[in-house]
């Protein structure tokens, strides 16, 4: 049976389409922008990263209201806001003695937002 979807899913022809080659070719971004594109999948590659992306959806929150909420210690937490904040993910202000942290810009939403569609979807 995985031999017959195995031949379904190999092209049986030798013919280059080069003008379709060409077109995606000429369309692709930059090699750089790929591997930028691949590191920021790898930030969202870490389960705890994806929780702390959801809690700040809508709120803002302190490193403390955070590690309560996912139930970790607020070192874990700390570590994994600044892999967030280094991808560019998330920001931080500061307000006295507390810091508080936020997704950076709507493009994070975004990206989650879509993410969690398209894993809905089925």
């Amino acid at each position: 049976m995985e031999n017959v979807k195995e031949e379904r899913d190999t092209c049986r022809c030798n013919v280059i389409h080069s003008d379709i080659v060409d077109k995606v070719k000429a369309e692709m971004p930059a090699e750089e922008r790929l591997a930028q594109m691949a590191e920021l999948f790898k930030v969202f590659g870490d389960f705890t990263r994806v929780k702390i992306i959801c809690a700040l959806l809508d709120e803002e929150m302190c490193v403390c209201d955070i590690a309560s909420l996912l139930d970790m210690s607020q070192s874990a937490i700390s570590h994994q806001l600044r892999v967030l904040r280094h991808a560019r993910l998330v920001k931080y202000r500061r307000e006295g003695r507390v810091v508080y942290y936020s997704l950076d810009d709507e493009h994070v939403k975004n990206i989650f937002g879509q993410s969690l569609l398209h894993v809905s979807h089925r």
